[in-house]
Order: C-alpha cells, then sequence, then structure tokens
C-alpha cells in the first residue's frame, strides 16, 4: 500500500499546472497562425494574381520546393535543438526570421522570385515548429499527452479563424494582410518564450528509457510514423486545393465564406479532441481513439466524393476536417509517447514531420494527374483507401506499445 501511494505521489508530482499547458497551447497556436492564412489563402491569391492561367501549375511547384525545404529544415533543426539542449532560443530566432521573410514576399511580383523566397522562409519556418514540438516532449508527462492533444487541436481552429482577417469583405493589400498575420503570431507565441517556465520531469530528457525496449518503442513510431503519412496526404490535399475545389464546387461563394467553412470544419475537433484526449488518459488507450478517428476521416472523404449537391458536400467536408485536425493533434501529443531515444526528441520529430512535408512533394502531381480527368471526387476516393490504411495501421498497435 505504501507503494502505491509513492508511485501516486510521484506521478502527481510529474504533472504540469494547466497554466502551463494553456501557454503552450497558445504559442503552438501562434505557430499555426504564422503559416495557415499564408497557405490557405494568402499565397493561392498571390499566385493566381502572378500567373494567371497557370496559377494550379505555379502552386504545386511552390508547395513542391517548399516541401523539399521543410523536410531538410526539420531534420536540421531538430538536430540542433538536441545539441545544443536551447529550445527556446531556436524558437525565437525561428519566429524571427521566418517573420522577417514573409513580410519581404509583398516587395516581389515575379512569381519566380515568389518561389524561392517561400523555400527560405519554410526554413524557417521549420526552425521555430520542430523545437516547439520537441519542447513539449520534454516536460509533458504520458498522463497528459492526452489533455495535450485535446489543447493541440484549438491551433488548427485558431489559424483558421484567422485566416478570416485577411478575407474580409474589404479586401487588404497583401502587404497588409502579411503584416497582419504575424503580428498575431508573434502575439500568441510570445507569452510562453517570456514567461514560460516548465518544471523539468523526474526523468532527464537525455537518459535512456528503462521502462520500455528501445526495438519495441522503434517499431511502435514506425507504425505511427506511417498511419500520419497517409492520413497527412488528405490533409495536404484539402490545405492546397480546398481554394480551387470550392471554387469548382460553388462559383459564388466569396473568399470570406471559404474561410468560414475552413474555421467552423475545424473549430468542431475541439471538443472531439479533448473528450476523446481526456477519454485516452484515462483508459490508457491513445491507439484506439486514433485508429477510430483515421476510420471516420475515410468515410467523410468518400461522402465528399459521392455527394449529389454542393450543400452535403460542404456538409462532408465539415466534418472531416474536423475529425482529420482532432486525429492531427492527438497524434502529434501521442508520438511523443513512442520516440525510442529521449535525447534525440527533436531529430525525432523532424523525422516525424517529413510526414507533414512528404504529401506537399507528392499531392501536386497526384492532383495534376487524377483532378483533370476524374475530378476532385476521383481524388477523394483515393484519398480515403490512404485514411483507411491509417487506420488499420493504428488499429494494429499493440496496447502495451507505448
Amino acid at each position: 500500500m505504501g507503494a502505491g501511494v509513492a508511485s501516486e505521489t510521484r506521478t502527481a508530482d510529474e504533472r504540469q499546472p494547466l497554466a502551463l499547458l494553456f501557454l503552450y497551447a497558445l504559442a503552438y497556436a501562434g505557430a499555426v497562425i504564422a503559416y495557415t492564412p499564408f497557405l490557405m489563402l494568402l499565397l493561392p491569391m498571390r499566385v493566381a494574381e502572378l500567373a494567371g492561367a497557370a496559377d494550379i501549375r505555379w502552386l504545386g511547384y511552390i508547395l513542391f520546393a517548399g516541401a523539399l525545404a521543410a523536410s531538410v529544415s526539420a531534420i536540421a533543426s531538430g538536430w540542433l535543438s538536441d545539441r545544443t539542449r536551447n529550445r527556446r532560443g531556436w524558437i525565437g530566432a525561428g519566429l524571427a526570421l521566418s517573420i522577417a521573410l514573409q513580410l519581404s514576399m509583398a516587395h516581389f511580383t515575379s512569381v519566380a522570385a515568389l518561389l524561392w523566397l517561400v523555400v527560405a522562409w519554410q526554413l524557417t519556418l521549420n526552425l521555430m515548429l520542430t523545437p516547439l514540438i520537441a519542447w513539449a516532449g520534454d516536460f509533458v508527462p504520458d498522463r497528459q499527452k492526452g489533455l495535450l492533444g485535446g489543447l493541440l487541436a484549438f491551433a488548427p481552429a485558431l489559424g483558421a479563424w484567422s485566416s478570416l482577417l485577411v478575407a474580409r469583405e474589404t479586401p487588404a493589400s497583401f502587404a497588409d494582410n502579411l503584416w497582419l498575420v504575424s503580428m498575431v503570431a508573434v502575439a500568441a507565441m510570445l507569452p510562453l518564450l517570456v514567461a514560460g517556465r516548465p518544471r523539468p520531469l523526474p526523468t532527464d530528457p537525455g537518459s535512456v528509457d528503462i521502462v520500455q525496449p528501445p526495438r519495441r518503442k522503434s517499431a511502435a513510431a514506425i507504425r505511427m510514423w506511417l498511419a500520419r503519412l497517409a492520413m497527412q496526404v488528405p490533409g495536404a490535399a484539402l490545405a492546397s486545393y480546398l481554394y480551387f475545389w470550392l471554387r469548382a464546387l460553388d462559383p459564388a461563394m466569396t473568399n470570406r465564406e471559404k474561410m468560414l467553412l475552413f474555421a467552423i470544419g475545424l473549430s468542431l475537433s475541439i471538443g472531439a479532441a479533448m473528450a476523446l484526449g481526456r477519454w485516452s488518459d484515462r483508459r490508457d488507450r491513445p491507439f484506439a481513439v486514433l485508429a477510430l478517428l483515421a476510420a471516420c476521416t475515410g468515410l467523410l472523404l468518400g461522402a465528399m466524393a459521392a455527394a449529389p449537391s454542393p450543400g452535403l458536400a460542404k456538409l462532408a467536408y465539415l466534418l472531416f476536417s474536423g475529425a482529420s485536425a482532432a486525429f492531427l493533434a492527438l497524434h502529434a501529443s501521442q508520438t511523443l509517447r513512442v520516440l525510442p531515444d529521449p535525447a534525440r526528441r527533436a531529430t525525432g520529430i523532424g523525422l516525424f514531420n517529413l510526414t507533414n512535408t512528404a504529401p506537399s512533394l507528392i499531392m501536386p502531381w497526384i492532383a495534376i494527374a487524377i483532378v483533370p480527368d476524374f475530378g476532385f471526387a476521383g481524388l477523394f476516393l483515393l484519398l480515403a483507401m490512404l485514411a483507411f490504411i491509417a487506420a488499420a495501421l493504428l488499429a494494429a498497435m499493440p496496447r502495451g506499445a507505448h
């Protein structure tokens, strides 16, 4: 009995204050705001303005080049963050550099120059993102990772709502919109960088995990990596081509209506992620929750493909967006369970980030190959198959894999 009490006390002591978790979630939301309105609306609009009829092709080139840069940067910045053990410093540097590069885009009117600026911006953006994600692994215990995942669901929703700031009825200039997005992102991230003082976990981040054999954790990490990759391909497709799909689905939709649909869909994920995250903490069933959300995402992609009317297609998209965002938020926090080497946590996060960037390397070519002949319905059916593969991978995870 005495040992049980001691164990409960130690577990309680490992918990971080809710205020710190909220500060972290706000900072993560700021990081998402730094790129969501830009990639979802400002970049496609700018490419359409500069490239004319070749807008889809040029957007594909820009996304491909940016994804290559992000892949390299995520791994390199993770390695630097692990070596220096200075998460805060790299996050601040990446924030400052990415904001400066984003603001500079307003001064160039060549679509080719825009491509290279996006490449540089992606390099610095991941200098901020990878250490930020790894920092949570340094101080959030496993028993709070479901709660953390629920809080992280606020980030995509806030990123989407911030897009409404740049989709006003009275359009602002490209430069003014870039300034607005940048200032909101900075305001959200500064509280954690200035005032965040996380309590170190009892187990030093650089020590070897003696509870779970590294080989077993590596197998779980591979499954988690593959499942996220399969789920990120649909996410990348909708993030990159939502603007064009909605334009084809309902030509009368305004940009503000497009972003409102996007924001409402992501907002639906918050309640689901919070409830399922807390349930997974209490029952210790994180992978079952992820498998369920992946299966729901596949069903909803099928509904989007088969919807007989624009209204039903939009409804299916709303639910798809909520399920997909809840999956990604909970997956991000639960990934921290299965990384085999805590001393190389940020490098591991950088490798996991390839699941975010690799879809952007292949999605433009898939879209170019499928959409002209089979329409967006054919694309969505292919994406649904990938979501079901992710569900199968996660459903087969052993309960004690973490």
